[in-house]
């Protein structure tokens, strides 16, 4: 079992503790909190061993999660990497493009393995559709949310469209080559609701559109591609997949059958991939303990987070333009 300690015990870090503390893969040596007081309560409620200092953890560990806020990621993972541990990193990975490109190159240096917690990419129903998605040339995405203070320290790209981004990035095989995007102010000092045009050198446009003062929450992404339409409710965890084919000569009474102004004649069916219920954090730890018990390229690699983080930073800077 690798040995793990976690740094911040917030509301998520809880989650990864406990998580950490069920997994098979893992034996919890502990956490650190820069917050003494709310850290002793933590270890007090929940039994967990609390360090009041960050290197002593370190240093008693194999892996090290970081679940404290963004600005402290990139300290946080280069005091671990630096002493030779892997490095589970909450999304978006850091503050700036910068601190990303030297967690990657400090990574390489010391033969480190780093995951990034892009979560979505465990969602039972992106995992269970995610083969069928091939060459999308038009996405369109909704992720919309109630009023939380917590995460407001942040723009709503980073916040909660981030997961979006990432999650294009992983099915769209191309290189970015335009950014259009507004946001707007409502309640935090930073845009609480923004939409995004991607166009992508392929051909693909994707339109992402975030909010974090909906009076309901949603969470869903539709993929259209040649003879394909892809809806995932990443909230509900339910899939619709329809696909085109050509007609047979003789269709049944039920078949449904379209025909174009060319006379091409085309015939409408559904699939229906089996999802598989799963916690997708606890997935998404285990993942990085098999990938450094067998040396295997993480899930979502730190190249991958710093590529998230880039184009939601284009995103951000998009809106200065306006």
């Amino acid at each position: 079992m690798l040995k793990v300690g976690v740094l911040g015990a917030g509301h998520l870090g809880k989650i990864h503790l406990r998580l950490l503390n069920e997994s098979m893969k893992y034996e919890l040596i502990g956490f650190y909190d820069a917050d003494a007081i709310n850290g002793k309560k933590v270890a007090a409620e929940f039994g967990y061993a609390y360090y009041d200092n960050i290197n002593k953890l370190i240093d008693s560990v194999d892996v090290v999660d970081i679940v404290t806020p963004t600005l402290s990621h990139y300290d946080c993972a280069k005091k671990a990497m630096e002493k030779g541990k892997h490095v589970f990193i909450e999304k978006p990975i850091t503050n700036t493009l910068e601190e990303a490109e030297e967690l990657i190159a400090l990574g390489q240096k010391n033969s480190v393995k780093g995951q990034v917690g892009h979560v979505e990419r465990f969602n039972p129903a992106f995992m269970a559709v995610k083969k069928n998605i091939h060459n999308p040339m038009f996405i369109e995405t909704h992720r919309l949310a109630e009023f939380n203070p917590r995460g407001t320290d942040v723009p709503v790209v980073l916040d909660l469209m981030i997961h979006d981004i990432d999650a294009i990035l992983s099915v769209v095989h191309s290189k970015v080559k335009r950014i259009n995007a507004s946001g707007v102010s409502v309640i935090s000092n930073s845009p609480d609701i923004a939409n995004a045009r991607i166009e992508f050198e392929n051909g693909c446009v994707a339109n992402l559109t975030a909010s974090r003062i909906s009076l309901k929450s949603m969470r869903k992404s539709r993929f259209f591609q040649k003879d394909a339409y892809i809806s995932v409710d990443f909230l509900e965890k339910k899939v619709e997949v329809v696909k085109m084919k050509d007609a047979p000569e003789n269709p049944g009474d039920f078949d449904m059958i379209l025909q174009n102004a060319e006379g091409i004649k085309k015939q409408i069916y559904f699939e229906n991939p089996e999802i598989v219920q799963n916690n997708a954090i606890m997935d998404e730890l285990d993942s990085f303990a098999d990938a450094i018990n067998y040396n295997k390229v993480p899930v979502v690699t730190l190249e991958q987070g710093t590529n998230a983080l880039k184009v939601a930073l284009q995103i951000i800077e998009s809106f200065d333009n306006e």
